[in-house]
């Protein structure tokens, strides 16, 4: 059958219905008119006006009252991606107001809202349903849906995107589980808007069962507050604070809790943290963190944070092709057991200018650096009390300048032969310290040669390696100025420093005396995604200068042996680790790392062997294993574990799990958590937490939908 188009406005040219303001397009496979005011369309009728979109079966145009009557099915679609499925409707011209009967609401494709009668006011601002009943899930073939919301009425208002419910009762799979008198929610459409968030429910050993009720508070385009009270079987009482604030040159977040609880003797508390993210002029960027807390369990009580150190500092920088600046000032607060503050640098502050250019006429390339430092005890004590190498009262001030220079020279066969130097200069003040007081300078050079022969091999089926021998001799004499080595303690042996001229990671320590470094590495890459690196190397030293520890693995003249492997695989199986090994080929640090990324899983592990070492801080030898993986049950739900076992006490650390499940309306997580370990700063205990979200209000994506059964 031909299609019939008409524009209404020409046909009714002389008629002051909303209708003729703009013209509205209107196709249906015949068209009759009845008198002078009324026009009748029958057969796939559709009507194009003002961003919406209705089709239906067969519609009478009344001119005189400006009305449109409209038999189903009927469907319209409004500008925002809305939709109303009815049988029968009276609206008005502009589809704007009116009654829908036995009509169905889709908010977003997302929310349906169905509905005996459906009256549109107000311009279509408003939508009253009556008798309703709301659900994002996907039903089955009449089945009942996994949840969903009776109400005797519902009101949405578009411009505040929120859904009204009075009579509200909640089901789940038909049987109610919740009746509110009064209700309301966020429509599909809506990111930020004030109201109680998703409640959480808690157990822990320590607390008791208890409950989090956050609720969210709007400032402004851009600040808000949420706040959570929270509530434990155990007399447990606690609020907790998160506000938020962006600028047009940063951000700003606070969080906080006061809790009153019976774990301590105190009668309140808590902790208060802040971070700050702001863009300075000039393209320095400045940046802040702040933590206090009222004892030291009260993070690891509430599952806040395990730190048993606790930092705030205030950093402004900037960076550049060939420049970078930074200035941080830091303080300390320590929650560890028979650690006092007073012997810490509970104030520290630095300064850095680095610069690097090319080298001129000299060739090469070079660079400057200019560093001040300072840090503060509030001890007294001129010596050290608490026996950890420190005088707990050091004060110390510091001035470096370091300048450093590389240039390389390439021969036919491919070799590479550089020459390398290295001068610092280092100003210390240092009060408190019956060994190290006093002002003293210390200066330090370093000259090094290296030969680097790198061979590459391409095949035609796209595999590519590369195998780079290198061999550098470093000269660098050692100073006899009496230094305190308090910013370079943990010295790593890697494969980042095998080839360094300085493997100490501040400036306290200088790696001095005569030695070579000696090693190589190879790559191999293919199409199909395969890859293997392998670094290996060591250290001759022509005498033991004594700087670095045992467990370092470059003490003596001979350090050990250090190898490294990166490895990964079209499978998604990948490997990476480094080992250090004696003269006997016997490990004496590892650490492995096996990972294991699938389309329905994921799995890691990883394995420490750490020897002790008072240098270090670790009195007793250090083995473990962590894991943790990740495993996709079906298109819903998804399980989850990890653990941490101590194998030198053979004993767990930690354990914990979850398992989740998100469909197109519903999200469930459940975890568990249980530390076996104890200090004076974390107690041995077990968390249980369950959230429960229904989707489809307010913003935020949504998983797989239900598959229907045929």
């Amino acid at each position: 059958m031909i299609r019939i188009i008409i524009l209404l406005a020409s046909f009714f040219a002389s008629c002051g219905m909303a209708l003729c303001q703009d013209r509205a397009t209107l196709l249906a496979d015949s068209l009759s008119i009845v008198g002078a005011n009324r026009l009748i369309a029958a057969g796939n009728v559709e009507v194009l006006f003002q961003g919406q979109h209705l089709t239906a079966a067969r519609l009478i145009y009344d001119a005189s009252a400006d009305t449109l009557i409209i038999d189903g099915p009927i469907r319209v679609t409004d500008a925002n991606g809305n939709v109303i499925v009815a049988q029968q409707a009276e609206l008005s011209a502009d589809l704007t107001e009116g009654v829908l009967i036995s009509a169905r609401v889709v908010l977003a494709s997302r929310l349906q809202l169905a509905a005996a009668e459906v009256q549109r006011s107000d311009g279509g601002r408003l939508t009253g349903l009556v008798q309703v009943v709301a659900s994002s899930c996907e039903v089955c073939n009449g089945e009942v849906p996994l949840w969903e919301i009776r109400a005797k009425s519902v009101l949405h208002d578009a411009d505040a995107q929120q859904l009204f419910f009075s009579g509200a009762q909640l089901r789940f799979s038909g049987i109610p589980v919740l009746y509110l008198p009064r209700l309301r929610l966020p429509d599909p459409t809506l990111d930020r808007a004030s109201g109680f968030l998703i409640p959480r429910l808690y157990s822990s050993s320590g607390q008791g069962f208890g409950i989090r009720l956050p609720y969210f508070l709007v400032l402004g385009q851009s600040s808000d507050i949420t706040l959570t009270p929270f509530f434990t079987t155990k007399s447990g009482r606690t609020v907790e604070l998160r506000y938020r604030k962006a600028t047009r040159t940063g951000s700003y977040t606070i969080n906080g809790a006061v809790s009153s609880d019976k774990l301590t003797d105190g009668l309140f508390r808590g902790y208060l943290e802040g971070d700050a993210d702001v863009s300075l002029p000039l393209d320095f960027k400045a940046s802040a963190h702040g933590i206090l807390v009222s004892d030291s369990a009260y993070l690891s009580d509430y599952g806040i944070s395990d730190a048993d150190r606790l930092d705030s500092r205030i950093t402004v920088s900037r960076t550049k092709r060939s420049e970078f600046i930074e200035g941080q000032v830091i303080g300390f607060q320590s929650l560890r057991g028979g650690e006092r503050d007073g012997s810490l640098p509970v104030a520290v502050s630095d300064l850095v200018f680095h610069r690097r250019f090319n080298g001129g006429p000299i060739g090469g390339q070079g660079g400057f650096m200019v560093e001040a430092h300072q840090h503060y005890r509030p001890s007294d004590d001129t010596t050290d009390v608490n026996g950890d190498g420190i005088s707990d009262g050091r004060d110390l001030t510091r001035l470096s300048f370091s300048a450093d220079w590389r240039r390389n020279w390439t021969i036919g066969n491919g070799m590479i032969f550089a020459s390398m130097a290295e001068m610092s200069a280092d100003y210390y003040s240092i009060g408190q310290d019956d060994v190290y007081a006093g002002d003293r300078v210390r200066t330090h050079a370093v000259l090094a040669a290296e030969i680097r022969w790198p061979w590459a091999r391409s095949s035609k089926i796209g595999t590519n390696e590369l195998f780079e021998p290198v061999l550098q001799i470093v000269l660098a004499p050692k100073d006899n100025e009496l230094i305190p080595n308090e910013d370079s303690a943990l010295v790593e042996f890697d494969e980042a420093n095998l080839f360094d001229l300085n493997r100490f990671p501040g400036t306290d320590g200088k790696e001095a005396g005569v030695h070579v470094n000696l090693g190589g590495s190879y790559l191999y890459q293919n199409d199909q995604g395969y890859s293997l690196g392998v670094t290996a190397g060591r250290v001759l030293r022509v005498t033991d200068t004594g700087q670095f520890s045992d467990a370092s693995g470059l003490a003596g003249t001979r350090s050990d042996w250090l190898l490294s492997v990166s490895a990964k695989s079209e499978t998604g199986l990948s490997l990476s680790g480094r080992t250090l090994l004696d003269d006997g080929l016997n490990p004496t640090k590892s650490e492995l790392r096996l990972d294991l990324t699938r389309e329905s899983y994921s799995m890691s592990l990883g394995i420490t062997d750490l020897p002790e070492d008072p240098v270090e801080n670790r009195a007793i030898k250090t083995q473990e294993i962590v894991f943790a993986s990740d495993y996709d049950l079906s298109r819903n739900w998804t399980a989850s574990g990890n653990a941490r076992y101590d194998l030198v006490s053979d004993s767990a650390v930690s354990t914990g799990g979850g398992l989740s499940f998100l469909n197109e309306c519903l999200k469930v997580d459940l975890s568990v958590s249980r530390r076996f370990a104890s200090s004076t700063s974390v107690r041995p205990g077990t968390d249980f937490g369950l959230t429960v979200e229904l989707l489809g209000f307010g913003g935020g994506a949504a998983g797989p939908n239900r598959q229907c059964r045929r």
